[in-house]
């Protein structure tokens, strides 16, 4: 199932890149405006040797990890905590469900002004972004966690924390992995994003425009897009094989896979 699922996939980018380039050929579009889809190719081959380049994009990946590790740890720890006290279920989804809605990038105004080293700027938006997805599939999944089974561990005569790290925990888990990758992903928008709107100095939303403002052409702009898409790309791939591999139960008992 996910061999023919890849198959469909690579089927689906071999098509709209052929299409592309029949209509930059067939002289459909300008290429001027809309290079063809070997011409943006051999572009995205030639930026892995641009030092220039690879150093921007070093820069974002860095941010994007930091950002997402510490967002990681600081949703789950609230999940927990929000998720396990009763009395502060109701406040808290309150405040949650009026910021969530915020988008991140009308606040980097905010975190330019607060933060004078532009990496800071980059990693508070990520972390703000990323929180939400983490959070909220934490403390959705901590509220269904089969009452059962922990009502069986207290029978036996284990307390709250043992029922947490026994129970809750192990039956949260892969939603919470499920979340992080959704995170993972909004994580990568909002860094390029704070790059390209916040006039930073280094990042690959920065090459972007530094590349098209410079003349670099329309192919220079997309080859980084098509880098930014393969590393979003492989992350995912990433997590949905770590997925399957640490929460194999999880999907064998629903009779769903990670994807």
């Amino acid at each position: 199932m996910t061999r023919i699922r890849l198959l469909r996939g690579v089927i689906g980018v071999c098509a709209v890149a052929a299409l592309a380039e029949a209509a930059a050929r067939l002289g459909a579009v300008d290429p001027q405006v809309v290079p063809s889809a070997s011409a943006v190719l051999l572009r995205s081959v030639a930026l892995a040797g641009d030092p220039v380049f690879l150093a921007g994009l070093a820069d974002t990946v860095l941010a994007w990890l930091a950002g997402l590790v510490l967002a990681l740890a600081a949703a789950v720890a609230a999940g927990v905590v929000l998720g396990s006290v009763p009395w502060l279920s109701t406040p808290s989804r309150i405040v949650v469900e009026f910021l969530r809605p915020i988008p991140s990038v009308a606040l980097i105004p905010l975190a330019i002004l607060l933060f004078g080293s532009e990496t800071e700027m980059k990693i508070s938006l990520i972390f703000y972004a990323a929180t939400w997805p983490i959070l909220l599939n934490t403390l959705y999944a901590l509220r269904d966690v089969d009452p059962l089974a922990k009502e069986t561990l207290r029978s036996f005569g284990f307390g709250s924390l043992a029922v947490l790290w026994r129970v809750s925990l192990p039956s949260a888990a892969p939603f919470v992995a499920t979340g992080l990758r959704v995170a993972a992903g909004v994580a990568l928008v909002v860094v390029v994003g704070a790059e390209l709107l916040s006039g930073g100095t280094s990042g690959l939303g920065v090459f972007l425009i530094e590349a098209g403002s410079a003349g670099g052409g329309t192919d220079v702009t997309l080859a980084g897009a098509v880098w930014a898409g393969a590393f979003g790309l492989a992350v995912n791939a990433l997590l949905v094989r770590a997925e399957r591999g640490a929460f194999h139960w999880h999907f064998a008992r629903t009779g769903q896979a990670a994807g």
